[in-house]
């Protein structure tokens, strides 16, 4: 489980005296269990990777979001600091699909749901985050979705 391998190298990084990892992996934990806290008034996630994967791509996508703007404002230093974090927190994501794996899979998902039109998009989209969470950029997979869709 990703939870219980972030657990493992916050240990290890804190006793190689990674302070930078350390911190982190203690936001990524930080993070995890806010969203446990607010998923505990509703059901429990059916699969617990598939919420932490969730999590650490919103994070990434912060990041990214703060690369970008950090950039812009001549902040090079801030810039990099995130950049490190990303990476940290990339490193428990599982691999990501590439640009013709993610086609496939859409255009696989598109036949075997039977959608055939834009009405059908949301629930493409919602069985993609289902199967393929922490695999595929779901900002690309609209895309690629709507453009089976539309062809």
């Amino acid at each position: 489980m990703i939870r219980d391998d972030i657990k493992a190298a916050t240990i290890a990084s804190m006793k190689a005296h990674d302070s930078a990892r350390t911190a982190t992996l203690r936001m990524v934990s930080s993070a995890i269990k806010n969203k446990d806290i607010e998923l505990r008034t509703g059901t429990a996630p059916a699969n617990d990777d598939a919420m932490v994967a969730d999590v650490l791509a919103k994070m990434i996508k912060q990041r990214r979001e703060s690369i970008d703007m950090y950039t812009k404002g001549n902040r090079p230093e801030l810039a990099a600091a995130e950049a490190a974090e990303v990476a940290v927190i990339e490193s428990f994501l599982p691999q990501q699909m590439s640009e013709a794996e993610a086609q496939a899979a859409v255009a696989a998902l598109v036949a075997e749901l039977g959608a055939s039109s834009a009405k059908d998009m949301g629930r493409v989209m919602g069985e993609l985050k289902t199967r393929y969470a922490g695999q595929l950029d779901m900002g690309k997979a609209g895309g690629m979705v709507k453009a089976a869709l539309a062809g």
